[in-house]
């Protein structure tokens, strides 16, 4: 049975979870069968992540993953979806020049894939860019700490805000995140303690990926969590399968059976 509009979450819907105190569920997928398989797990927010670029494209980063790609991705989540909110992530250099650069390329995000809102990397610098997109009708999940896009120039990954002067950035960061129109804000590979005190600062909800239990909700890349992204196993992420060794199995049976002979059997072919 097809989802009715009323079961669809929204972002309005998003928020009043953290009101009543609900932890957000959300978490990557990269194509229609995923996405469906996490929206009938109930997963609340469902992103279209730039992970795509490891995770499915075979890149090294993120920074090579083009629009058309992601739009492509997005509307085969989006095809998959009936009731998770889904965002599209917004790559490299694709928002990054100017607000009305960023506007065009978000529009296509829900007028072509079919997508809820965006996502787009960046605290108070990028508030200007978050209130028109917000302005225009474009929902958007902020974030802030790591920021895979800049990875270049941090020289590699860090946990942020251990320092007093960077913490106090953050926060202000998010309050200018929130103040520019944000649905919502990603917290990246943040000290649980500073998690915490930007939830409760925030009247939306955060949704953290390495913050610590005191965020608003949680998301994962959904690779991590079912074993099948082994290049390496981020500290944060916590293996629930290990589909990597599952589908060795099924493939080397298969290989050895059309060697032997043994597939296909009369069972599966047709007189």
């Amino acid at each position: 049975m097809a989802t009715s509009q009323q079961d669809k979450l929204t972002v309005r819907r998003l928020c009043a979870l953290k009101k009543r105190g609900e932890r957000i569920v959300a978490l990557t997928a990269y194509d229609a069968l995923l996405g469906r398989l996490a929206d009938e797990c109930g997963v609340h927010l469902i992103l279209v992540g730039d992970s795509l670029g490891m995770t499915v494209l075979g890149y090294k980063s993120t920074i090579p993953v083009t629009l058309d790609q992601s739009l492509h991705h997005t509307a085969a989540v989006c095809r998959g979806v009936s009731r998770a909110l889904v965002v599209g992530d917004m790559p490299f250099m694709t928002y990054q020049v100017s607000p009305e650069q960023a506007l065009r390329n978000a529009a296509r995000y829900l007028q072509e894939a079919g997508a809820d809102a965006v996502k787009l990397e960046g605290g108070a610098g990028m508030a200007p860019t978050v209130r028109r997109l917000v302005q225009a009708g474009i929902p958007v999940l902020g974030h802030i700490g790591i920021m895979p896009q800049s990875v270049l120039v941090e020289g590699g990954y860090r946990i942020h805000g251990r320092e007093p002067e960077e913490a106090r950035a953050l926060e202000e960061d998010a309050l200018a995140v929130e103040a520019a129109g944000a649905f919502a804000l990603v917290l990246e590979g943040l000290p649980t303690d500073l998690s915490a005190r930007i939830t409760q600062a925030l009247t939306i909800p955060t949704i953290g990926i390495g913050a610590g239990p005191g965020c608003s909700g949680q998301i994962q890349v959904v690779h991590d969590i079912l074993g099948l992204f082994e290049d390496f196993v981020p500290r944060h992420a916590k293996r629930y399968a290990d589909l990597a060794d599952d589908i060795r199995r099924a493939i080397g049976d298969y290989s050895d059976e059309v060697r032997s002979g043994a597939f296909p059997d009369k069972a599966h072919s047709f007189e």
